[in-house]
């Protein structure tokens, strides 16, 4: 989905937007992958990689960096699945590690300071986004929304995650992922209006 496209839609969610979750991982590739299967492990990265992308990107801000950190949380699943105790919530699981690893990387700098548009200026062409606008509108979400807010509309736009899923996944109430979703996208739609970079 194009970012820019998404926000600067008007047009209220529709409930086809919110239906059961398509996404599914199924919890027994972790336990493949601690018996070292690597089709296993190819499976759970394709299914993964644009997901956990979009939510190390909403903490840490840069491509960079999140490219580092999804590799570690990769390493971290490959050396920890044998702990790994089925839930029913093997994404939520893929998250907390990646968060784990997110803090602690903003933790380990030592001037940590947060990134504003003219760092991001440095790292224009992020991954999963397709063109210059998208990218423009990316960066604005990056500076102007809380964390929650940028991690639920980056797991919308980038990865395609729908609301359901979202709200699953992180362990949120659907209406206060709608809620916080369409509080992100006006944030973004004013402040581009605003601006008059659109």
């Amino acid at each position: 989905m194009l970012i820019f496209g998404m926000v600067m839609d008007d047009g209220p969610i529709h409930l086809n937007d919110v239906k059961n979750h398509a996404f599914d991982l199924d919890e027994s590739l972790i336990q493949r992958i601690a018996h070292r299967d690597m089709a296993a492990f190819d499976e759970l990265y394709y299914k993964t990689e644009k997901i956990l992308y979009s939510y190390i990107l909403s903490f840490v801000k840069q491509h960079e960096d999140t490219l580092d950190l999804l590799q570690e949380t990769y390493v971290k699943l490959m050396n920890s699945s044998h702990l790994y105790q089925p839930m029913g919530k093997p994404m939520a699981w893929l998250f907390t590690i990646s968060k784990n690893l997110a803090i602690s990387h903003l933790r380990s700098k030592k001037n940590y300071v947060d990134v504003d548009v003219i760092d991001l200026e440095n790292d224009i062409s992020y991954s999963y986004v397709d063109n210059n606008t998208d990218n423009e509108v990316l960066r604005i979400a990056l500076n102007i929304l809380s964390e929650e807010e940028r991690t639920i509309v980056l797991l919308s736009a980038i990865s395609g995650l729908k609301h359901r899923e979202i709200a699953n996944n992180l362990d949120l109430k659907l209406s206060t992922v709608l809620s916080k979703y369409h509080r992100a996208i006006k944030k973004m739609r004013e402040h581009i209006r605003k601006e008059g970079l659109m």
